[in-house]
């Protein structure tokens, strides 16, 4: 059984799973990939004032990302719609009120015409302010509609200068809507304040954060998150735990989501048949401040409340992500047991300890993604993975008797060649 897990470990099982896919029995409709929609991608471009400095590789910040975007464009896969939104390129002015008003959709997000996008991207020139939170609403607005990738690329040098319409708020607010949208942000020669900004508006998202300093940089990163667009995609389904077992909603294998309230304990229900296993997986994400130490526990049990198996992790802050995960085989049904029932309701149990200060919003709940995979069981269920070797032991025994006799042949030999060494 896997007792325990370290957040990281989770996070990335749990990318793995949204990366490859989870293998779903006939008729599975949660959590497929889904793809009947061109995947969409809007680039974001800061071409506020402070893009005019020349630190990246002797040229100016705007010529880099001139540059990078003339690159990117001739490389976008054909089944990717493109678009390119500005911020800070048009108003020039001290008016913070107008300035924050400064975002405008340079190329709408369609089909690539990869020589009009370049002509557009041609004429910009640092000009006024950094409204990144306007920019990112009207961005998610550009790349509205459809059920295919969304993802936001976010370039810029500089912090937001339109508080108090937070960035990181924003972002929060997107991922709120539960529209599939990722923001990937990339800072061009950061400091300490904007690296924080710019990866907490990617982490609301599940999205990433770079730092950039060199303009080849700036491309090959910016045709990752492209391609990343195209790749399939698995969809989350919307579900809403119950306060107890006996009103769960039921899952069959798939990919969910749901929101759970701090300190709150949610529930859900499998079918498992005999000789099946239960494989099943949770992350909670941290989408806005919270104390440090924080956990989140994963229990199944039987519909009498009986612990048949938990798995258990502990955060203390240093990742935005708690994750836990349990495995639970039912055996086979033996001819002495034929009056036992073929199939048994499994309770899954989510239980977090995360905290917030006073003045943090606890509402709505923190998000929570579920993995449920039914699988066939392994050959002996009461073993379920042999402490982490499942059928590996006998490879590991084969390993352990062969170092012991390369032990003694080389013991024998090294004891022949100094008898031979002191007889010449």
């Amino acid at each position: 059984m896997i007792r325990r897990r370290r957040p990281v470990a989770g996070a990335l099982a749990l990318l793995a799973a949204l990366t490859a896919g989870i293998a779903f029995p006939a008729g599975a409709a949660a959590g497929e990939p889904t793809g009947q929609d061109a995947p969409k991608v809007d680039l974001v471009l800061d071409v506020s004032g402070s893009m005019r400095a020349r630190d990246i590789d002797g040229q100016s910040r705007m010529a880099a990302a001139k540059q990078a975007f003339n690159e990117v464009l001739d490389a976008t896969p054909e089944e990717v719609q493109l678009g390119i939104r500005t911020l800070g390129a048009d108003y020039a002015g001290d008016d913070r009120k107008e300035g924050c008003k400064d975002t405008a959709q340079l190329y709408p997000v369609g089909p690539l015409d990869r020589t009009e996008a370049k002509t557009a991207v041609a004429t910009l020139a640092p000009t006024g302010w950094t409204p990144i939170g306007p920019a990112l609403l009207q961005a998610a607005d550009d790349l509205d509609g459809g059920d295919g990738s969304k993802r936001i690329v976010l370039i810029s040098d500089g912090e937001d200068t339109c508080a108090p319409l937070d960035p990181c708020e924003v972002a929060r607010e997107i991922a709120a809507k539960g529209i599939g949208l990722t923001i990937d942000t990339l800072g061009l020669v950061p400091n300490a304040k904007l690296s924080r900004q710019l990866s907490c508006i990617a982490e609301a998202t599940g999205g990433t954060y770079t730092s950039i300093e060199h303009q080849d940089e700036l491309t090959d990163r910016v045709n990752e998150l492209v391609d990343r667009a195209a790749e399939p995609v698995v969809t989350p389904v919307a579900t809403e735990g119950a306060g107890s077992c006996d009103k769960a909603p039921v899952l069959r294998s798939g990919l969910y989501t749901d929101r759970e309230e701090f300190g709150q304990q949610r529930w859900y229900r499998v079918e498992l048949l005999a000789g099946q296993e239960l494989r099943a997986s949770v992350s909670v994400a941290a989408d806005r401040a919270v104390r440090p130490d924080h956990g989140v526990l994963m229990r199944a049990v039987t519909v009498h409340g009986r612990e048949i198996v938990r798995g258990e992790a502990t955060g203390s802050g240093r990742t935005d992500v708690a994750s836990t995960g349990l495995r639970y085989p039912k055996p086979e049904i033996d001819d002495d047991d034929s009056g036992k029932p073929a199939a048994e309701t499994v309770c899954l149990g989510v239980t977090t300890s995360f905290s917030a200060d006073a003045g943090v919003k606890t509402t709505p709940g923190l998000p929570l993604e579920l993995t449920v995979d039914v699988v066939d069981g392994p050959d002996d269920a009461a073993d379920v993975a042999s402490f982490g070797l499942g059928r590996g032991w006998w490879l590991l025994g084969a390993l352990i008797v062969t170092g012991f006799l390369a032990g003694l042949v080389w013991g024998w030999l090294s004891r022949w060649r100094v008898a031979v060494w002191r007889t010449n």
